[in-house]
């Protein structure tokens, strides 16, 4: 399996959240995973959040950091062209979608379409986990929580 973790599927690996075990089962079952370029600064901004809503300690928050980037290179990393952000402008517009959240759909939908193979996309937000199915994606988790 080809598997396209979005932010918030991808934070489940690192923050001990509620999926942290679906995703951990996902990614060592795919064959590749990967995500787009966007998901390093916005996983950097979901750790820090963590630690200032003091869900987790400032010393908690610099290892998981740490070990975020240090796992970096492991992850396939979409590039975002022009054309990323032209077919994420129509999904945004056509499923309401905010402006990264669509830039992951984009970046998933062209993958699957330059590999001429399926790409499992794995997200926890409802409107792009629909958004994604409609798309004709095989989206995971099979049923959102």
């Amino acid at each position: 399996m080809i598997l396209y973790l979005d932010t918030s599927a991808l934070a489940k690996r690192y923050l001990a959240e509620s999926g942290t075990q679906d995703v951990l089962q996902w990614i060592s079952q795919a064959r590749l995973t990967c995500t787009s370029l966007i998901t390093r600064a916005e996983m950097g901004a979901a750790i820090t959040k963590a630690v200032r809503m003091a869900w987790m300690s400032v010393e908690q928050g610099q290892s998981v950091l740490q070990q975020f980037r240090s796992e970096w290179e492991m992850f396939g990393r979409l590039p975002i062209h022009e054309s990323t952000v032209q077919r994420a402008d129509e999904l945004a517009c056509r499923y309401g979608l905010r402006g990264f959240v669509s830039v992951h759909l984009a970046c998933a939908i062209l993958y699957c379409e330059s590999l001429g193979a399926p790409v499992t996309f794995a997200t926890y937000d409802r409107s792009l986990w629909q958004a994604a199915r409609v798309e004709g994606l095989y989206v995971l988790p099979t049923d959102f929580p």
